[in-house]
């Protein structure tokens, strides 16, 4: 079976996990930059964007309550084959059905998916692995998915600038599908909770649980949650919205490298999530929550060399250079905060509420986002020619929140 962390289980999980996570990279990366490239419209682009958003919100408190009163496994595996038939649709009706619907469909189906997914494997953590080393595996399923977001839109720019969708595609199903094989052979320790009442009272009574303990047990948790829902809604919805924009409409338009290079651009944001990873497993024991208001506020400083750059007569792809160091930076920064965060939740959680929790926590974080996207790609179509001041806007705010939120951390200490 194996000793210390790597157990059997917990490494088909993380196994599994490499495999469907790249899958994910990829489809996010390849199928919002068709539509980009296909209408040139960042405000479409944006409004898309948050539309996917909304299923993950409703459907991660589902895939929580569901993660304690299910096998986790199955819930994987049911899941990743549900991705690959997803995938397999939307590939056999594209050109037959209008572009704009059919991307915003298929992007809310996987994102809704992956909003019910992952509740269990951050559930499925504890149940694996002992207290010690709940750090640790943390750290590992971050950095394969830090990992996975490098290789997924970097190998998915190169495959779409030189053949199209189709063969992103099709990669995609492939990886689901082999994920969902493989995640056949884990065994999670599971114990039936008793049910009464129908599945409604139940789910509401399990949601309410997890809220009682955030707000009664844990406040911190939910004070982190307001926090992160301003980052994510003044910083992560720039980035997710304007990075693409920006490249392939502002410092490059035309050029048939966009494309690819926008894949490399968001390689460097995976490759910041792998090394802050790898950083926080290895400093696991020195990371206090103390000091996440100044990881926060590293990353808000961050952004602003990009508007710089912006105003600056640079070339085009010094700017771009510019641009996806900072946005490594960002992600070196926001995955040690994630990490720490996640790993105290988890280890003040009862097994029998992890899953809930996680649940609220992931579904409360994404709620800005939407929003965030959507106001974005306004703002790119109304400033035209002064993106500079949009990002401008985003390291303002961003930087309010993250000097707001150094009180409430000063409070709390992660061991």
């Amino acid at each position: 079976m194996g000793s210390g962390l790597f157990k059997k289980d917990f490494t088909l999980v993380v196994i599994g996990q490499i495999i469907s996570l790249f899958g994910n990279a990829a489809i996010r990366f390849a199928m919002p930059l068709y539509l980009l490239n296909e209408t040139g419209s960042s405000a479409l682009f944006g409004t898309v964007t948050a539309c996917a958003f909304i299923p993950a919100i409703l459907l991660s408190p589902v895939g929580g309550i569901i993660a304690d009163r299910v096998n986790k496994r199955n819930i994987m595996v049911i899941l990743d084959f549900l991705t690959s038939i997803v995938i397999l649709i939307f590939s056999l009706l594209l050109g037959r059905v209008e572009l704009i619907v059919l991307v915003a469909v298929t992007m809310m189906f996987l994102y809704g998916i992956a909003g019910a997914y992952q509740p269990s494997v951050q559930a499925s953590i504890p149940a694996l692995v002992s207290q010690d080393n709940i750090m640790a595996a943390n750290s590992v399923i971050n950095t394969i998915s830090s990992f996975s977001s490098l290789t997924g839109p970097v190998i998915g720019g190169i495959l779409y600038s030189a053949y199209g969708l189709k063969p992103v595609l099709y990669v995609c199903i492939a990886c689901f599908f082999v994920s969902a094989f493989m995640e056949i052979f884990i065994k999670i320790p599971f114990k039936k909770q008793a049910q009464d009442g129908s599945i409604l009272h139940i789910a509401k009574e399990d949601l309410l649980r997890g809220l009682d303990f955030i707000r009664k047990d844990q406040p911190v948790i939910g004070k982190v949650l307001i926090i992160t829902c301003g980052l994510n809604l003044f910083l992560a919805a720039m980035i997710v919205t304007g990075m693409p924009y920006i490249i392939t409409e502002v410092l490059m338009p035309g050029s048939l490298q966009a494309n690819k290079l926008c894949g490399y651009a968001e390689g460097a944001l995976a490759a910041g999530g792998l090394a802050g990873g790898i950083f926080a497993g290895v400093f696991a024991g020195k990371l206090s929550v103390k000091k996440a208001g100044m990881l926060l506020t590293g990353c808000a400083l961050s952004i602003f060399p990009v508007s710089i750059a912006l105003v600056l007569p640079f070339p085009g792809i010094t700017s771009y250079i510019i641009m996806a160091v900072c946005f490594f930076i960002i992600m070196v920064l926001s995955t040690i905060f994630t990490i720490q965060m996640l790993s105290f939740v988890q280890s003040v959680t009862p097994q029998d509420l992890t899953g809930k929790v996680m649940a609220v926590i992931l579904a409360g974080s994404m709620c800005s986002q939407p929003l965030g996207n959507a106001l974005y790609g306004i703002f790119f179509e109304i400033c035209k020619g002064y993106e500079f001041a949009v990002i401008l806007f985003a390291g303002v705010t961003s930087l309010i929140v993250a000097i707001s939120s150094k009180n409430i951390f000063k409070k709390y200490d992660v061991e």
